[in-house]
């Protein structure tokens, strides 16, 4: 099956290096990239890229070394991205909203000696520098922080070598390019090792889903620092020069203004952000762009919410394109033109994957019927390889030779695919992964909470939001308010509960086990306090 890229077939593999040298042969002086106003072209892309990687080889960085980077959407965070894939370095992007001890875990575990960071984000670093002992070098990124570093602190100029020549480093397509950090339930969180070659083959099956052409214009206000945004946006579109405009971050009242500036004709949103637009006003932005937009993708997008996009916006095209998750995407996957049906979530990949539905003892089990979905690979480098540093961790899921998502879904008769629910308590909200065992050990660093457990409840947007069941401790006296204060100044954001509830003692099995599943049934109970409720509002920083 041949692409529409120069050169390349499906059955080849690719490197992330080789897509942006292709593409600067191809397109050369071309727009690729637009954030707010300041425009790139793709010989612009690779400038930068090469002098930003020249001055990361000045640090000392080689090849399989990581990188942290801890970066807002900007052009200088696809530009340091694509550096550190020039060295064969493993670029390591972690949320901007880590604070913390879920900072100086996923900093320290990656093991890196150069951060690279945001200036405020850098004085966050600084605060845990003790606790890094491999960290020597500290790269900020605008103006110099007030802050105590004894070690290597640099601005981001500091950084930009004069050389603009290429590093010269040979890279393989199965080389580690990335690690990205997903949450756990019962640990902390482990970062997947991806492959530049699982990087390219996810950006091109977004390409078989999408079918973008070169004057495609994709707006997004996605994170860099996922895996989504930097494979099936930025290096998609790279792919057939298509144009990517980067959004900082998301927000409703900017969204239709930005599309009208843009002349983006398709946007790739994620979880609630599509029923949060299609719920919102008009303004006279949205009515002028009426019909501007050809699609939209994105992850869940119910079918009544699809429907409205299409009626109130005149959006043709309005897919969730495929399952997937970071150690292995996509699993199902719905080709451009190919009709879905409702509830599901593209046809089985038989092009890159072997994907089945078994039951407990990994019999495999027939169409229509709930089980668990197991994956492995039928090419080389399409799939994570493993837990970093965690070997153990990784042999757990691969039991038997598949990797067992412990997610539950079905196949139809015709093999469209259906996400049913999760096998594990598990924890993901507004598009954030989140370590349910990071939750509760921050709580418990609190003097009043004796016990702590950290779970999903449905929210009205159709997904989760998290709640913890506490009980506090003999002659302790805390409002929930106070508490979700506290929370939100030791981690991030997106992981501070919506909702808290006090109990006497948790549920527990005969040896003590918390039943998670009976508090996520339960649900918002009449004692439980709600965050967004109460009016508390929390800074998204």
């Amino acid at each position: 099956m041949a692409t529409r890229e120069t050169g390349w077939s499906s059955d080849q593999v690719d490197t992330i290096n080789a897509v942006l040298q292709r593409a600067v042969q191809k397109y050369g002086d071309r727009q690729f990239l637009d954030v707010l106003g300041d425009t790139y072209s793709f010989i612009d892309i690779n400038h930068a890229a090469c002098r930003l990687a020249n001055g990361l080889k000045k640090l000392g960085v080689t090849k399989g070394q990581t990188v942290v980077t801890l970066l807002d959407n900007s052009a200088d965070a696809a530009f340091i991205w694509f550096a550190i894939n020039k060295l064969g370095a493993v670029s390591v992007p972690v949320n901007t909203a880590l604070k913390g001890e879920f900072l100086r875990h996923q900093v320290g575990d990656a093991g890196a000696a150069v951060v690279i960071a945001e200036s405020d984000y850098a004085e966050r670093v600084a605060s845990i520098a003790d606790k890094l002992p491999k960290l020597t070098t500290l790269v900020h990124r605008g103006k110099t922080p007030d802050l105590v570093f004894e070690q290597r602190l640099l601005g981001w100029e500091d950084l930009l070598s004069d050389d603009s020549s290429e590093p010269g480093v040979e890279i393989l397509p199965s080389d580690l390019a990335m690690l990205i950090y997903t949450g756990g339930t019962t640990g902390p969180s482990k970062g997947c090792m991806v492959s530049h070659n699982y990087t390219c083959s996810l950006a091109r099956q977004m390409l078989i889903i999408t079918n973008r052409q070169e004057d495609t214009i994709t707006w997004t206000p996605l994170p860099l620092f996922h895996l989504n945004a930097v494979s099936t946006t930025l290096l998609a579109n790279m792919m057939v020069g298509a144009q990517v405009a980067i959004y900082p971050r998301f927000s409703v009242s900017n969204f239709w203004p930005e599309i009208e500036r843009t002349g983006a004709n398709e946007v790739q949103l994620l979880a609630a952000m599509m029923p949060m637009l299609a719920g919102a006003p008009d303004n006279e932005f949205s009515l002028r762009c009426h019909g501007q937009l050809k699609a939209v993708w994105g992850a869940p997008f119910p079918e009544a919410v699809q429907d409205k996009w299409k009626q109130r916006f005149g959006v043709i095209h309005t897919v969730c394109g495929g399952f997937g998750l970071t150690e292995c995407s996509l699993p199902s996957i719905l080709p451009f033109g190919t009709v879905g049906k409702p509830g599901s979530s593209g046809l089985r990949n038989t092009e890159d994957f072997d994907v089945r539905i078994v039951d407990d003892n990994d019999i495999e089990q027939p169409a229509n019927t709930a089980g668990e979905i197991i994956v492995r690979p039928r090419k080389p480098s399409v799939m994570f390889d493993g837990y970093w540093q965690r070997p153990e961790d990784t042999l757990k899921v691969m039991r038997n030779m598949w990797f067992h998502t412990g997610d539950i879904g079905m196949f139809d008769e015709d093999d469209y695919f259906y996400f049913l629910d999760r096998k594990k308590d598990y924890l993901r909200r507004r598009g954030e992964n989140i370590s349910s065992f990071e939750v509760e050990s921050a709580f418990l660093q609190h003097a009043a909470v004796d016990e702590v457990a950290a779970h999903a409840v449905l929210s009205d947007l159709g997904e989760d939001e998290l709640k913890v069941t506490i009980t506090l401790k003999p002659g302790s006296s805390l409002s929930e308010e106070e508490l979700c204060r506290w929370a939100a100044d030791q981690m991030p954001y997106y992981a501070v509960p919506r909702y808290i509830e006090y109990r006497e003692a948790l549920p527990k099995s005969p040896l003590g086990r918390v039943y998670k599943f009976q508090l996520r049934d339960e649900g918002v109970t009449v004692t439980t306090w709600d965050r967004e409720k109460s009016g508390l509002i929390l800074a998204k920083r």
